[in-house]
């Protein structure tokens, strides 16, 4: 990669890691998505159980 040169990918193959500046700011980007995922996934899991969980209340 040449000095000054953008990324053309947000890839984490294709970021140049060995510069801080990419390092720091997409490992912070990478895991503030991570965290939005998984409250998202936890978000539907308990939904799902919830609904679940009322179904079977119902149907007693």
């Amino acid at each position: 990669m040449i000095p000054g040169e953008t990324i053309q990918s947000m890839l984490p193959q294709d970021i140049p890691w060995w510069m801080a500046d990419h390092f720091v700011f997409f490992s912070v980007l990478y895991l503030v998505l991570l965290t939005i995922g998984l409250g998202v996934g936890v978000v539907v899991v308990q939904s799902i159980s919830d609904t679940l969980a009322e179904k079977k209340k119902l149907a007693q």
